[in-house]
C-alpha cells in the first residue's frame, strides 16, 4: 500500500464510530438514513476504491441496510478484540454471535475480490497495492453496494489480522462509546476531553463514599 493512501485501520475504526454518543445522554447513529450514509461514504472518498465514484456516491435504502450489516459485524468483531477488556457500552447488549459477524464480513469480502495492482512513481519505490477486480461491464447500483461493503470488509479483515487489533480499546469514559487504538501504555481515553470527564467522575464518585 502507498505510503500516501490511507490506511485500511481508518476506515475501519470511521466505519465503528458512526455510532457515537449524542451529547445528551443517549446514542446517536450517523447511519440512520440514506443521506447519513451518502454524507458518511463522500468523506470517506479517499480510503474507498476508485471505481465507486466516492465523491458522486448516493445512498439507498438498499445500501444503507447493507452498510449498516457490515457495521453489525465490525462492532461485534470489535467487542471480542478488545477483551479481557468490556466492550463499548452503545451495543454491548446486542451483538452479533461470533460465527455470524466472522460470516457475514467473509460473504461481503467475498462478493468483490482483490488483486494486486503494481504502481512504480517517477522517482520513487514500486508500490504493490490491493484493488478490486472488478468485472467488466459490471454497473448498476447493486454493484456499487457490492463494491461499498466489500471495501469495507476488506479493510476490517485487514485490521484484525493485523497488529493494530492488539491495540484496540473501547473508551469507558462518562457519555463516551467509541473504539480507539491505544497510542501508549498508560492512555485509558479516547481523547483528553474523555480522561477530564473520567477524573471528575471518579472524584465526585470518591467524595460520595466519604461523605
Amino acid at each position: 500500500m502507498s505510503a500516501s493512501a490511507p490506511h485500511p485501520t481508518h476506515l475501519t475504526l470511521a466505519l465503528a464510530a458512526t455510532i457515537r454518543h449524542d451529547g445528551h445522554g443517549g446514542v446517536a447513529d450517523e447511519l440512520d438514513t440514506p443521506d447519513g450514509l451518502t454524507a458518511w461514504v463522500r468523506a470517506h472518498a479517499a480510503a474507498l476504491p476508485g471505481a465507486l465514484g466516492a465523491r458522486r456516491y448516493r445512498a439507498d435504502e438498499s445500501a444503507l441496510e447493507a452498510v449498516r450489516g457490515v457495521r453489525a459485524a465490525v462492532r461485534a468483531l470489535f467487542a471480542r478484540a478488545v477483551r479481557p477488556g468490556e466492550p463499548s457500552p452503545a451495543d454491548a447488549g446486542r451483538l452479533l454471535p461470533l460465527g455470524e459477524a466472522v460470516a457475514r464480513l467473509n460473504e461481503a469480502a467475498a462478493r468483490v475480490p482483490t488483486v494486486p495492482v503494481l504502481s512504480w512513481p517517477r522517482g520513487g519505490d514500486p508500490v504493490v497495492r490491493d484493488a478490486p477486480a472488478v468485472p467488466s461491464g459490471r454497473t448498476g447500483a447493486a454493484a456499487r453496494v457490492e463494491l461499498l461493503t466489500a471495501a469495507l470488509a476488506h479493510a476490517t479483515l485487514a485490521f484484525l489480522a493485523g497488529p493494530d487489533r492488539q491495540r484496540l480499546r473501547a473508551c469507558h469514559a462518562p457519555r463516551c462509546v467509541r473504539y480507539f487504538l491505544k497510542d501508549h501504555p498508560r492512555q485509558e481515553w479516547c481523547k483528553p476531553s474523555c480522561g477530564n470527564r473520567a477524573r471528575v467522575a471518579r472524584h465526585h464518585e470518591r467524595g460520595r463514599d466519604t461523605a
